[in-house]
Parts: structure tokens; sequence; C-alpha cells
């Protein structure tokens, strides 16, 4: 293994035991405890629900893909492999991916490249579904973020500020059209690999399918953080700040593994943005972390198990 490949594994690892320190320094272990203890699990059910049926729904939508290319596989089989790749996620960041594509060259017969290749334009959809979500934030929140800017920083450092991203924004589109080598010409690849990914969606022949279960996918995950809310009491988050909540969320997931750690600092961080205590938005952010973790551990752990058994004849 590559010293690159070690680095990617290990620095995650050791960012995400950092940030379990510092949310114990906010909030000790005992108090989290209790925090558990007293949550409401009805509401965490509840939460859980709208995250299963994202699951199923991206093993379905996941056909919208294969099918053009000859290949139909069986739902429970797409199922059982999102299941296992969320799990292999938890150990190993984007292993989940090549476990997915495997599992289904292995049990489906379908080629590992072509299998990869669909599941790479569905993280393609899925960034652009994180990108909206972003920017319906910024327009939900735009008075609340202006007020907040505004109390902190005079009206001449934000004009600076905002002229300055401006001309950096120029500058590095120039920089990345002219590229031909290096980190310019990847940035300028990936950016039109994912102008080529997201134009052919709209050339699928099941593109509405496709598209609606795209967003239905997102909406289960915005209302799975929604839902266990009130499992906290006395917690009360408006919609800005379940956007904003979810959306640190989504980033911590993807800066460790499986988002150990970051996920309860970064929203306990960003709930403190709407007048919550860091140390209830952790505990909150700690509940939630769990019920996610230990949903991808018994369903992914029991789809591995499942899969040699429902494919006997493979």
């Amino acid at each position: 293994m590559s010293l690159k490949k070690i680095i990617k594994i290990i620095l995650p690892l050791i960012l995400g035991g950092f940030l379990v320190w510092y949310s114990f320094t906010i909030v000790s272990p005992k108090e989290l405890l209790q925090y558990f203890e007293n949550a409401n699990y009805s509401w965490i059910a509840l939460g859980l629900f709208f995250g299963i049926l994202s699951h199923l729904s991206r093993a379905y939508r996941w056909k919208f893909l294969l099918e053009p290319m000859g290949y139909k596989p069986k739902f429970l089989n797409s199922t059982l492999a999102v299941m296992v790749a969320y799990l292999m996620n938890l150990f190993l960041p984007r292993a989940g991916e090549v476990t997915r594509a495997s599992v289904m060259t292995t049990y489906e017969g379908i080629p590992f490249e072509k299998g990869f290749g669909t599941i790479v334009a569905e993280r393609i959809a899925d960034l652009v579904m994180m990108l909206l979500i972003l920017v319906i934030t910024l327009f939900v929140q735009f008075d609340f973020i202006y007020d907040l800017l505004s109390k902190n920083f005079s009206p001449i450092k934000i004009l600076i500020a905002v002229g300055a991203l401006i001309v950096g924004f120029v500058v590095f589109t120039q920089y990345v059209k002219k590229a031909t080598k290096g980190l310019g010409l990847k940035i300028k690849n990936f950016i039109l690999s994912l102008s080529e990914g997201v134009t052919s969606i709209f050339r699928m022949k099941d593109k509405w399918a496709f598209i609606f279960h795209t967003v239905f996918i997102w909406i289960m995950y915005i209302a799975m953080f929604w839902a266990t809310i009130p499992s906290i009491e006395g917690l009360q988050v408006p919609f800005g700040g379940v956007l904003v909540g979810f959306i640190a969320g989504g980033f911590a997931i993807a800066a460790t593994n499986g988002g150990l750690g970051a996920y309860p600092a970064a929203v306990g961080t960003a709930l403190t943005l709407f007048g919550i205590s860091e140390k209830t938005g952790i505990a909150f952010g700690s509940v939630m972390w769990a019920a996610q973790t230990a949903m991808i551990i018994v369903f992914g752990g029991l789809s591995f198990l499942a899969l040699p058994i429902f494919n006997k004849n493979k």
C-alpha cells in the first residue's frame, strides 16, 4: 500500500479522534449518556424510517442507469449492495463504491467497470443536489446571514470580501480554462465530467423517474435530520437551522469515516448560530450520528450475510 493511500486512511481517523476529544471537552461522556437515556426514541425511529426509505430509493434508482446497458439486477441484490457499501464506508472512505460494484459483478454478472461507472454518475447527481440545497439554504437564510455578517464585520469589510471573492473566482476560472497540466487540468477534467454527467441524465430514457428518486432521496435525508430533533427534550430548531445543520453534517461525513467525531462537532457548531447551546447541539449530533451508524451497522451487516444466502446459485 502506498504512503498516499495510508495517509488517506489514517488522516480521517486522526481528525475524527481529535473531534471526539473536543466534543468531550464540551459535553462529558457522563452528560452525553444522560442525553441518550432521556432521548425520545419514537422520534429517532421515525428518522431512521425516513433513512431506510432513502436507501431503498437509492437502490431502485440504480436500475435506471443499468437498464440502458442491458442489465436488469434484482431489486433485492441492489438494496443489499447499497447497504454493504454504506457499511464499508464506515471503515474505509470511498471503499463502499468499489464494494458495491464488486457485489453486483459477483451476484448479477455486471462488469465492474460498468457498475462502477454508474455509481460515479450517481455521485454526480448527488453532488448537484447537495449544491442545490446549499443554494436554497443561502436564499432561505439570506437575512440571517446578512445580519450575522453585519454584526461582526463593517460594511466596508464585507464589500472588500465580496469583491475579493469575485476577483478570485474570475482568476480561478481563467486559470482552469487555460490549464494544460497539474492541478488546474485535474480541476478542469472534474468540471467537464460533472457537466457531462449532469447533461447525460437528461438524455436518459427514464430521466424523470431518475430525477424524482434523486430528489426523494435527499428530501428523506433532510426529513431524517428534522424528525430526530424532537428526540432531545426542549430542542427547537427553525427550518433554516435544519438546513444549515444538515449541510454541516453532510460535509462532516465526507471528511471522516462516516462522520466519526466530525458529525456531532459540525452539527453542534452549526446550531449555535441559531441560539442553541453547543452542548445541546453536540448531544443532538451525537444521538443523530449514533442512530445512523447503528442502522448502517445492523442493516449493512445483515445484508453482507444475506447476499450469499439469497444467491446460492452464484
